[in-house]
């Protein structure tokens, strides 16, 4: 299902479910997202001070998102950072009752891709794989597609990237799913496992080793996850070494599987990334470098 759009006047609910959030990077971020019209929520994870790697308790987190999800004005759920955490806290939300309070929008990315598996599965609802605000990839371009993305959704329904080459060439229709590497291969095995079958997969990470994204390329290979997928949209893999061994690597692992593969799709841990509506319907032009959202 794909929640309402945004309008003005909705509010928007800022969350912490992974790490500890630059309070410089809200407050910066704040006069943006209430210049889209809307009232913002400011969790109380976001504003914690903490020293370690998470915002806040695991208990605290998922009690944030939770009150943020069933609050009946809030429209959209959006993460403030990444980092790591939030598969911690996935089994201490309670699925049933944010599905009984009806479908609103989720948004975020990097380690946040495990609540968008969560949402995609548990709650059938499309989320958006975007640029978070208290980053500082939260640049005018990344922030204006996500703006768009909320409110005008029709208006990308084409993403086109200008840096994409086709790795593997061809056209193919799918679910979009994914996200970031580490997080869709730590999460198999989970109840939020879901599964690659007629998709087409972002993939995307940032500081990973060469030697660590194969072997977690090949345990998503192994595991079947990747069994009957449609194609691959490669996002950005920011300081994980040489860019054309990564593509030589994508290349040998998932060039056997004979699908569409665009490669430097510049999404992910980059300036002016785009947001990529998961659990939506796309066709994917590797040689053109599009994707195109399906009604």
């Amino acid at each position: 299902m794909r929640p309402p759009k945004t309008r003005p006047g909705d509010t928007i609910a800022l969350v912490a479910p992974a790490g500890p959030v630059p309070p410089d990077l809200v407050e910066k971020a704040l006069p943006v997202l209430r210049g889209w019209g809307v009232e913002v929520h400011v969790g109380e994870c976001v504003r914690a001070t903490s020293t370690g790697y998470l915002s806040a308790s695991d208990e605290a987190r998922a009690a944030e998102f939770t009150r943020a999800w069933l609050d009946p004005g809030v429209t959209c759920v959006l993460a403030a950072r990444g980092g790591y955490g939030s598969q911690r806290m996935l089994d201490l939300v309670d699925w049933t009752a944010l599905k009984a309070a009806g479908p609103k929008m989720f948004a975020g990315s990097s380690d946040v891709t495990a609540l968008h598996l969560a949402v995609n599965v548990h709650l059938r609802l499309e989320t958006l794989f975007s640029p978070m605000p208290a980053t500082t990839l939260f640049d005018a371009v990344a922030a204006e597609h996500l703006r768009l993305s909320l409110f005008e959704p029709e208006s990308v329904r084409l993403i086109a990237s200008p840096t994409s080459s086709p790795l593997m060439p061809g056209t193919a229709t799918g679910t979009l799913i994914g996200g970031n590497l580490a997080l869709l291969t730590a999460g198999l095995g989970a109840p939020e496992q879901g599964s690659a079958r007629e998709s087409i997969v972002l993939l995307e990470d940032v500081t990973e080793s060469l030697y660590r994204i194969d072997r977690m390329l090949t345990q998503l290979l192994r595991s079947g996850w990747l069994d009957g997928v449609r194609g691959f949209v490669l996002g950005s893999w920011k300081s994980c070494g040489d860019p054309e061994e990564i593509r030589a690597l994508m290349l040998d692992r998932l060039g056997p599987l004979g699908v569409p593969i665009a490669w430097d799709f510049g999404v992910g841990h980059v300036p002016a990334s785009p947001t990529v509506p998961l659990g939506a319907r796309a066709t994917l032009d590797a040689d053109a470098g599009t994707l195109q959202v399906l009604p």
